[in-house]
């Protein structure tokens, strides 16, 4: 598994980017590039899991590591969804991270996304997660 990272630099205070990131409306707009329908079940809260699924109610579970709001965002993958019902992760990708950290930068906000990626995953997040960012860019600076 590697580490990789996409960024992007949006026009827009930290506190406002967050909210396009995790609030709901926002979070299924700009993770539909993903998969249509995308969305995830949460209460935010350190320690707590999250549930990202699709449209099928297939998906990821993940644990909240640190949530430091307007700063950063960790999540743990630890198991998978399948219909709704929460299973044990493959064990190539259980523990891998995904984090999102957020700074100011000349009156700017730089959005840095880091995740765990195994190879076979790889090519399919280097071109949908930039057009994911850019989807946040364009919600965060509408």
């Amino acid at each position: 598994m590697e580490k990789h990272q996409f960024s992007i630099a949006i026009n827009a205070p930290r506190e406002k980017v967050w909210n396009v990131l995790w609030d709901n409306d926002s979070y299924q707009q700009w993770t539909s590039v993903f998969s249509e329908g995308s969305r995830v079940e949460t209460d935010w809260k350190k320690g707590s899991k999250a549930l990202f699924l699709n449209a099928d109610r297939d998906g990821m579970l993940a644990i909240i590591d640190e949530n430091i709001p307007n700063e950063f965002m960790s999540f743990r993958h630890v198991g998978e969804v399948k219909k709704g019902v929460e299973e044990n992760a493959s064990q190539d990708w259980v523990n891998s991270h995904e984090n999102y950290r957020l700074t100011d930068n000349n009156g700017k906000t730089t959005l840095l996304v880091e995740m765990d990626i195994t190879a076979e995953w790889k090519e399919y997040f280097d071109k949908t997660f930039p057009q994911a960012l850019a989807k946040v860019k364009e919600l965060a600076e509408a």
